[in-house]
Formats: structure tokens, C-alpha cells, sequence
């Protein structure tokens, strides 16, 4: 069995939807309870086995590296000697896309750094409830091939997602046709949409170097998928949980009330909150 050991975090992106909150920090910090979004990332990899992780910046996103920095300035917070423990047991490593030209673009960084090895890839503004990457990485033991977490979406939100067309098999997973990004309701091959979690091989480096820029001159990950689905199999696996955009600010909202009534010291009183104010 070869075992993920690595995962890529893209975080260059603007946060535009987010402004004027995003203007001088990176949406990736935004807080959700105790802590900051891309630190539910960071757990969900280690809790998965993944020791080695590239985190892909941009300009303005300085205070990503300050954060991994473990703390030897303030003592007894509890919250500070978890991510202390979590860290010394991670390799974290960062590098700086040069300019935002989409996914696809941020994700040719990581090269050198997956070698030959297959990757997670984890977007750092993203929270799955439960953590999607351990499902894939069950899948991906099945097939040994690159694995895409999809969920169903409706057909009036597929014009904002990648869609994938397969056929379905046994488990939950799909055998992956192809995959268009952001089709009209009209146009669109099915209601499963791209969420944001992958399991992929090396391959996909020389499949992101052929992919021509399309709109904005970005360079789409999912166009660079179809490209390598050409050639070999690709999969997709409808994940079981549930996934809290955190660029978004509606999803931001509901992860924070979701991962607050679960939490131990705030749960009761978020809870008895909640259903006071429903009660009115």
C-alpha cells in the first residue's frame, strides 16, 4: 500500500468575497470558533496521516507562515499547545505563486515538492464535516488512480462549480466521463459538483503544462483534468459529510454555529442561544 504522506494547500487566492474583512488578512484566517479556517485544514491532513505539506501563498498572505510558527512566547493557552504538538509532528513548507492565474496555475508549484508521489490537494479555505481526505484516501486504495470528492449540488448552483459526467458504480464512487467547469443549469451533465478535495499523481503536472489559460487567463484545474482523464482512469467519490465554503460568507456563518454548539466549552450556551432567539 503507498501510503499519502503529502499534501498541497492552495491559498493565494483574493478573498473577494469577503472584502472589506480580506482587505489586510487572508480569508484563510478567517476565524471559525477558536481558530483560523486553514488550521481546520491543517488537523484534518494530520489527523490523516499526512506528515509533509506545501501551503501555496501569494502577496498579503504573510501571516499564513507567521501562524505555523510554533509559539514559545506565551504560556497555559491551551488552544496554542495543541497546534504547538500538531506542528512538531508536520513538515510545512510554503511557496509563493507569482501571480493569481487560478488553481490549475498554483498547483504546477508543487512539483518539485510531490515528486513522485501521489498528493492530497486541500483547499485552505475549506472545512469538510467529516474529513473528506480520509475518504478518498480509502478510494484511492481501491483504484490507485486520482480521485476527485464531488457532492450534489442543484441544478440553479452548478453554474458556480466544476461538474463531473461518469458512470456510477458500487460505493458511493464514479468512473469519470469528463468534467466541465461551470456549465450552464442547461449544460450541465449531471448535479455532481467539485468540492474541493483530491487525491492525484504526478501526472498531472505535465497535463496542467498543456492546458491553455481560458477565462481571466487563469489556468482551471479542471481543464487540466480532463486532460490527464485521457489518460488514465479518474474517479470520483460523492462525499458523505458535509463541506463549509469559508470564502462564503453564508457557509463561514453556518460552520461557526455548526463547530460552536460542538464545542465543549461554548456548546451549551451557543445551543440555548440559538433556541431562544428561534423561539421569539
Amino acid at each position: 500500500m503507498q501510503k499519502i504522506q503529502k499534501a498541497v494547500i492552495p491559498a493565494a487566492g483574493l478573498g473577494t468575497r469577503f472584502l472589506p474583512i480580506t482587505k489586510s488578512m487572508p480569508k484563510e484566517m478567517l476565524p471559525v470558533v477558536h481558530k483560523p479556517v486553514i488550521q481546520y485544514v491543517i488537523e484534518e491532513a494530520y489527523h490523516s496521516g499526512i506528515t509533509d505539506i506545501l501551503i501555496i501563498t501569494g502577496k498579503g498572505k504573510r501571516s499564513l507562515e507567521d501562524y505555523f510558527d510554533t509559539n514559545n512566547q506565551i504560556e497555559n493557552n491551551k488552544f496554542l499547545d495543541e497546534l504547538d504538538l500538531i506542528l512538531q509532528e508536520l513538515n510545512i513548507f510554503f511557496v509563493r505563486q507569482k501571480e493569481v492565474r487560478g488553481l490549475g496555475d498554483a498547483i504546477r508549484y508543487a512539483e518539485s515538492f510531490v515528486a513522485d508521489d501521489p498528493f492530497a490537494v486541500m483547499l485552505g479555505d475549506t472545512i469538510t464535516i467529516p474529513p473528506c481526505i480520509n475518504e478518498l484516501m480509502a478510494v484511492h486504495e481501491r483504484y490507485k488512480s486520482p480521485i476527485i470528492a464531488v457532492e450534489r449540488v442543484s441544478r440553479e448552483m452548478v453554474d458556480h462549480y466544476g461538474i463531473i459526467s461518469g458512470a456510477e458504480l458500487e460505493g458511493n464512487d464514479f468512473l469519470i466521463d469528463y468534467l466541465v467547469e461551470k456549465p450552464t443549469p442547461e449544460d450541465a451533465p449531471s448535479d455532481l459538483a467539485i468540492l474541493g478535495s483530491y487525491i492525484l499523481t504526478p501526472e498531472i503536472f505535465d497535463a496542467i503544462r498543456q492546458t491553455s489559460p481560458g477565462r481571466n487567463d487563469e489556468i482551471q484545474l479542471t481543464d487540466a483534468l480532463n486532460i490527464l482523464k485521457c489518460r488514465q482512469k479518474m474517479y470520483a467519490h460523492l462525499f458523505s459529510g458535509r463541506r463549509y465554503d469559508i470564502g462564503n460568507k453564508l457557509d463561514w456563518l453556518k460552520a461557526n454555529i455548526e463547530l460552536s454548539m460542538q464545542d465543549n466549552e461554548l456548546g451549551k450556551d451557543i445551543t440555548g442561544f440559538i433556541q431562544s432567539i428561534c423561539g421569539r
